[in-house]
């Protein structure tokens, strides 16, 4: 599908519509234009009827859509069905998504060719390894035992579950290779990558954090210097709920979320799609304590 030329690319994440607030913005979220591209970086809901109605009301409204999960996407909440768990639940909303006319990181990377480009749009879905750890920690057994100590774990060490693979860690280290293999191939035309993942590529951004043993669940030092082996036009992510640009070896980094109701109810969202081409600094908020 072909851009428009009054089209821009627009980019959201951490959408969390199960929280009434958030369903309420979200159903007045519209394009600016006609030919308005919505890239979503994950966190659209628990749910799998939550993130259908989502997905479905934006790609009723925008020309295209391209979604990549979120942690919480992937969970198994009891009582969701159907219960399935890892790989097949993944699965399970790629064909959802096809079904609704979005685009998923299991699709063709599309060529975006209105206003700012042509740049190429890469929804990834890596997830992460424990390879972010906190100041001090040598390995993951002695970061996750740090983490219970202070009473800060990831709901996806309950929720979030690898099957078939091993572990979280095995499943994003297949997803890694199978994604280079990928990019090596998408970066042969010459056009600027647009990365969309839920967590950020490299491990600077989580330094902001409250509590930095929370990091260990925000990406993988695999990625880290992606942004510079390929050629990079920008890195939009979500997860850690702390919307401001970054840069990193010239590469813009854009945090895109909206984030729970008790977030940004001390920084109302104003325009909450971020524009991917002609960026605009968001204005500074307070840091997140958990995601």
């Amino acid at each position: 599908m072909p851009a428009r030329p009054d089209g821009r690319l627009l980019a959201v994440s951490d959408l969390h519509v199960s929280y009434a607030e958030n369903r309420a913005i979200v159903q007045e979220l519209k394009p600016h234009a006609p030919g308005d591209w919505l890239l979503v970086a994950g966190d659209v809901a628990d749910s799998l009827e939550d993130i259908r109605w989502a997905l479905r009301l934006l790609a009723g409204r925008f020309e295209r859509v391209v979604w990549t999960p979120g942690n919480h996407e992937l969970w198994t909440p009891r009582g969701d069905p159907p219960e399935l768990r890892g790989v097949a639940r993944y699965e399970h909303l790629v064909a959802m998504c096809r079904e609704l006319g979005v685009l998923t990181p299991e699709d063709p990377y599309p060529l975006w060719e209105g206003p700012g480009g042509p740049v190429r749009i890469v929804p990834l879905f890596l997830l992460y390894d424990y390879t972010f750890l906190p100041p001090g920690i040598a390995s993951k057994e002695e970061a996750l035992e740090y983490a219970r100590g202070t009473g800060v774990v990831c709901t996806d060490e309950y929720l979030l579950h690898p099957d078939p693979y091993p572990s979280r860690e095995a499943w994003c280290r297949a997803r890694v290779a199978e994604t280079e293999r990928r990019l090596a191939a998408a970066a042969g035309d010459g056009a600027p990558l647009v990365f969309v993942n839920h967590y950020p590529l490299v491990r600077e951004p989580t330094d902001v954090l409250w509590y930095p043993e929370f990091a260990q669940w925000c990406g993988t030092t695999a990625t880290r210097d992606w942004h510079r082996r390929f050629p990079t036009a920008a890195m939009i992510y979500g997860h850690l709920h702390i919307p401001r640009v970054t840069r990193y070896d010239g590469v813009r980094f854009e945090e895109v979320s909206l984030g729970y109701p008790r977030e940004w109810r001390r920084r109302p969202p104003r325009d909450l799609l971020r524009d991917v081409l002609v960026p605009q600094e968001p204005p500074p908020g307070p840091m997140s304590p958990l995601t």
